[in-house]
């Protein structure tokens, strides 16, 4: 009889799995969806440090007049309790019900910093509510009815992607506790790739700066027109003022090929995507060969927000080029 062995792997992504769901568990149990006023199913309130040294100084006091049989300690002892809960159903209403809306950035790159926009809604007055995205916060010290702020959120990777937990706190008026809610967003961002800025150098200016040098005609004179322009030989010579119109030369029209580029999938979409950037403020017009996919040659924002989206979403696996 042979045994079964237990194959590692399998383990391994129960493993992975397991803490995944546990996670998304809590996700769906802590946090609440943009728009909701925050309930009280989904508000926790948290001991401070300065709580816990109150907490522990109204036990001092509770020993030392149950030893001593002192009035006057088990009055300032009851006291402080009594106001320690007075301020934790402070805390606690200043944070409930307050409804909160995400603001996602117009754009987004890779690596870069973009800002997520927040508005918070109140029906009441609220005071010092604290706004933490990552290792960002910022704090609104007064919220009538409505206030609006900015975090910075620095996207990992491109592709689409949700933006990280909005945290709420506030620890208004003692802090003895505070009062945290999280705000998971639901809606997705498409994240473009890093522009390889370094790599895209010689490409940036090509286009930029084209003067009207191609000689066109004449026209005659209007008030405004530069004193460099006008025609003095033709004026002196048939006795009419004419101004010098100049062409502009043609814009460039080219193609951005994935095969040109060199280094490793990521390099080489970043190193398109800081030439779409490059021609697309040189008013080129340029088109985009990716494996798989050909983006016809364009101009304007629509052609650069297409050729953005096609870098953000290409494929790419562990060997290469999904495909290759």
């Amino acid at each position: 009889m042979s045994a079964a062995r237990a194959d590692p792997s399998a383990s391994g992504v129960r493993g992975e799995i397991a803490p995944r769901g546990l996670r998304a568990w809590l996700g769906r149990r802590l946090t609440i969806a943009p728009g909701e006023p925050l309930p009280q199913r989904r508000l926790f309130l948290l001991p401070t440090r300065f709580g816990l040294a109150w907490l522990a100084l109204v036990g001092v006091l509770l020993l030392f007049g149950v030893n001593y049989q002192n009035s006057l300690a088990y009055a300032l002892a009851f006291w402080l309790a009594g106001l320690a809960v007075v301020v934790l159903l402070r805390t606690w209403r200043n944070l409930l019900g307050v409804a909160v809306e995400l603001q996602l950035p117009r754009e987004a790159f890779a690596g870069r910093e973009a800002r997520l926009g927040v508005a918070l809604r109140a029906t009441r007055s609220r005071t010092a509510i604290g706004l933490i995205l990552d290792a960002h916060d910022v704090t609104l010290p007064r919220l009538e009815t409505e206030a609006t702020a900015s975090l910075p959120w620095r996207p990992g990777h491109r592709g689409w992607q949700l933006p990280p937990m909005l945290r709420l706190e506030t620890r208004w008026p003692l802090g003895l506790v505070r009062a945290v809610a999280w705000v998971q967003p639901t809606t997705r961002l498409l994240v473009y790739p890093a522009p390889l800025e370094a790599a895209g150098t010689e490409h940036r200016q090509l286009g930029e700066g084209l003067d009207a040098t191609d000689f066109a005609g004449l026209r005659r004179f209007e008030r405004g027109d530069s004193a460099t322009r006008v025609a003095w030989k033709q004026w002196s010579r048939s006795g009419i003022l004419t101004t010098k119109v100049f062409s502009v030369p043609p814009r460039q029209q080219l193609w951005l090929d994935y095969a040109t580029c060199r280094g490793s999938p990521e390099r080489r979409l970043s190193l398109l995507c800081a030439r779409v950037m490059a021609h697309h403020r040189a008013g080129d017009r340029y088109g985009l060969r990716l494996p798989g996919l050909e983006l016809p040659r364009g101009e304007g924002e629509r052609q650069r927000r297409a050729a953005l989206e096609a870098l953000a979403l290409f494929p790419v696996t562990t060997n290469g080029v999904d495909g290759e």
